[in-house]
């Protein structure tokens, strides 16, 4: 079982250009989209999060289950689900403006127990940035590590939320020591104002870094480095296709028995590569589509 924690909220794309332009109201989140392609790919998978009772919350439960998505563990309340309002550029690259006062996911709770047989878990984006939830899934986050699980961190920096960036930065470096596999894109890496090596250093046993349509890169912590370049494709919009790559390299790394660190280090370099093949061939299929509608796994070759 791979458990995902973090939010689940509604984007609000754009249909047309222009300030008033109609919003189609899409299921999203980083840590969703990164359930929902899982669950696609066929990776037995729960959902760790809070979400509303109101018709939103409904409906993102509803697509969650859909991908067969276990959300027993999912908690609920009365507040509002959380908004974000994308912008799409001409290169089909998202930006977000989010409505998050008061909304269900920011009272999320540590549980009690992650679910039986839990191999990794993994975390990110706005859950670990919004006040309380954000301790709480933090909580998690070391404990999960302290038992020896998995645990895997795409920060996806949504700088409009965070309000002191130093001391987010300082956070940032301290969940590292419980952190497996680090996977962040070039924009996250220059706002962080990091490296790969200097991440390695300080406790992952494997960063992998995306590069847009450029591909990806991992670095492993014995000095490895290994790239492959990014699928062609027609794209449509980029939105969720970063959550894709998390879902890709988790599925791979289960099919391979990889989910530890030493593990990650026996790779090498043709282990590494196609497993990076297979998360941006995943993250193409993703991109030629509008919104976060990431591949099943008839659509894409095995990792």
């Amino acid at each position: 079982m791979i458990v995902v924690a973090g939010e689940a909220l509604i984007d609000l794309v754009p249909q047309g250009t222009g300030a008033l332009a109609a919003l189609r109201p899409a299921l999203g989140g980083g840590p969703y989209n990164t359930a929902v392609a899982l669950g696609r790919l066929g990776s037995p998978t729960a959902f760790c999060s809070r979400t509303s009772y109101d018709s939103f919350g409904e409906a993102l439960l509803n697509g969650l289950r859909a991908a067969g998505v276990d959300v027993s563990g999912v908690q609920r309340g009365p507040e509002p689900t959380t908004l974000a309002v994308a912008t799409i550029d001409e290169h089909g690259s998202a930006a977000y403006s989010f409505y998050v006062e008061g909304t269900a996911d920011r009272l999320f709770a540590t549980p009690p127990a992650l679910p039986a047989g839990t191999r990794a878990v993994s975390f990110g984006t706005c859950s670990l940035v919004l006040e309380p939830g954000a301790s709480a899934y933090e909580e998690l986050m070391r404990s999960a590590a302290a038992q020896g699980v998995f645990t895997t961190l795409d920060p996806n920096i949504r700088a409009g939320l965070i309000a002191d960036a130093d001391a987010y930065r300082a956070r940032f470096l301290s969940w590292l020591p419980s952190v497996s596999l680090l996977k962040l894109s070039e924009e996250d890496a220059r706002w962080l104002g990091g490296s790969p090596r200097e991440w390695l250093a300080a406790g992952p046993a494997a960063v992998v870094m995306t590069h847009g349509g450029d591909g990806l890169t991992a670095f492993v912590r014995d000095g490895g480095e290994y790239a492959v370049p990014g699928e062609k494709v027609d794209v449509v919009d980029t939105i969720g296709a970063g959550d894709t790559v998390n879902a890709a390299l988790l599925h791979g790394l289960a099919a391979r028995d990889a989910l530890s660190g030493p593990a990650l280090a026996g790779l090498g370099s043709d282990g590494w590569k196609r497993l990076l093949r297979f998360a941006a061939r995943a993250a193409a299929v993703t991109c030629s589509r509008a919104g976060a509608e990431p591949p099943y796994a008839e659509e894409v070759n095995e990792a």
